[in-house]
């Protein structure tokens, strides 16, 4: 009888396959993991969108510049005509710059710029084109500036 039992025994010990608890175990380390990736692609998603606004905007802001270096240095878009010199440069609305009222927009993306006239005997011009937009109802912005000599 001792015999049979350890035969039993020994057989249960070599039986294969997972107990119920290592099949919780495995699934729930598994779950753990999947949540980590779906996570992960959620901050990817949005990041790829914000990269997407910013690259638009600049794309939009270098447009704009290169439309104005273009222009002859007395044309009017390239005149401080609010008078708020380099402190007004950043100025990113419709009353305080010295683009067209209401400013170009192309689609959800609004773009100003400014313009600062240098008080040096060289005469140079400083633009600084900002295109705004409105993300999730946050307002972003990008903004590029060049220094535009008097040839």
């Amino acid at each position: 009888m001792i015999h049979l039992s350890a035969a039993i025994i020994k057989k249960r010990y070599n039986e294969k396959g997972f107990t119920l608890l290592e099949v919780i175990v495995a699934i729930s380390i598994l779950t753990i993991g999947l949540l980590g990736v779906a996570s992960m692609q959620v901050s990817a998603i949005k990041g790829n969108i914000l990269a997407f606004g910013v690259t638009e905007a600049t794309s939009w802001a270098g447009d704009q510049l290169e439309k104005l270096i273009a222009l002859p240095y007395d044309h009017a878009d390239l005149q401080d005509t609010d008078g708020d010199g380099a402190s007004g440069l950043e100025n990113a609305s419709a009353a305080t710059d010295d683009n067209p009222n209401p400013p170009p927009t192309h689609g959800k993306y609004k773009v100003y710029w400014n313009v600062a006239m240098d008080d040096t005997a060289d005469g140079t011009k400083t633009v600084n084109v900002i295109v705004t937009w409105a993300d999730h109802g946050i307002q972003k912005r990008v903004s590029i500036r060049d220094i535009i000599p008097n040839t």
